[in-house]
C-alpha cells in the first residue's frame, strides 16, 4: 500500500467519478486506431492532449491532427493543446504565441502546461501566463503538468494539477501532500506508466485514496518524442474503461 500523509484525502474521494486525462498519443498517422478509439461513446474522458510538434502546435497546421482533433471535438471531447514550459525555460512570449496557433488551427478548449515548474519562485510567471491564456481562450481549461506536488499556490491559478507523473514502481509507494485534502479530487491528475494489468485495481485504489479524479494508466514504458510512454494505448484499455464505467464526464 502507498504511504499517505493524510487519511482525509481518501475519505473525500470515494464518491467522485474517475475519468481519463489522455496526456498525448502518437501522431494520428502513426496511431489512427488509438485516436479513433477515443471517440467511442461512453468512454469516460475528461480531456485529451493534442501535441502536434513535440511540445507545441508546430509551424503550420497539420491536416491529420486537424481531422483527428475535429472528430473528438464533434464527439464532445475537450481537447487541450500541449505547451511545453521546459521547466520554466521557455518565455512568456513563446508560450502565448504557441497558444494562439493552437487556437487558430485546432478546436482546443484549453491547455496543458507540461513540465511546469513547481516551486514558489516561478509561481508569478506561471500565473501571468495562465491569466493570459484564459484571456485569449474562451473558458480555457488549464492543467499544470508538474508531475510532483507543487507549492499550494499553483492550485489557485489552474483548474487542475498533475501531481504525479512517473512509473508504477514509484507510484505504488507514493505519498500525497497533506494540503491536497482541503480540495476536491477533480482538481488533481495522476499519470502512471509501466503499470502491469495485474496491478490495475491497486493503482485505481491509490488514485482514489490520494484524491485524484483524472488519471491515465498504461503498461507502456518507452517511446520517442514528447508523448513517451503515452504514445499508444495500454493493452488493458477495454478493461480499464469498463472498470471506470460509461458516460463522458466533463
Amino acid at each position: 500500500m502507498p504511504h499517505l500523509t493524510s487519511t482525509t484525502v481518501g475519505t473525500a474521494s470515494t464518491d467522485v467519478r474517475t475519468g481519463f486525462g489522455v496526456p498525448g498519443l502518437a501522431h494520428p498517422l502513426v496511431a489512427p486506431a488509438e485516436w479513433g478509439e477515443l471517440t467511442r461513446p461512453g468512454t469516460p474522458l475528461h480531456w485529451v492532449v493534442l501535441d502536434v510538434a513535440d511540445g507545441g502546435p508546430g509551424s503550420r497546421p497539420d491536416p491529420h491532427c486537424m481531422e483527428a482533433a475535429g472528430r473528438l471535438h464533434n464527439a464532445g471531447v475537450r481537447i487541450l493543446g500541449r505547451l511545453d514550459t521546459a521547466n520554466g525555460a521557455r518565455t512568456f512570449g513563446e508560450l502565448v504565441s504557441d497558444a494562439h496557433r493552437f487556437l487558430d488551427w485546432y478546436p482546443v478548449g484549453g491547455f496543458l502546461l507540461d513540465r511546469c515548474p513547481a516551486g514558489p519562485d516561478a509561481l508569478p510567471e506561471v500565473r501571468r501566463t495562465v491569466t493570459t491564456l484564459r484571456t485569449i481562450g474562451d473558458d480555457a481549461h488549464i492543467v499544470l503538468g508538474h508531475g510532483v506536488h507543487p507549492c499550494p499556490g499553483y492550485l489557485e491559478t489552474a483548474d487542475q494539477l498533475v501531481t504525479f507523473c512517473g512509473p508504477w514502481s514509484d507510484y505504488r509507494w507514493s505519498q500525497v501532500a497533506e494540503w491536497t485534502a482541503d480540495h476536491p479530487p477533480e482538481r488533481f491528475c495522476h499519470f502512471v506508466h509501466g503499470l502491469p494489468r495485474a496491478h490495475l485495481e491497486e493503482a485505481l485504489r491509490i488514485a482514489r485514496w490520494q484524491g485524484a479524479a483524472t488519471i491515465y494508466f498504461t503498461d507502456g514504458t518507452d517511446g520517442e518524442g514528447s508523448t513517451g510512454p503515452w504514445e499508444t494505448m495500454p493493452g488493458y484499455w477495454d478493461d480499464i474503461v469498463s472498470r471506470l464505467g460509461t458516460g463522458v464526464s466533463e
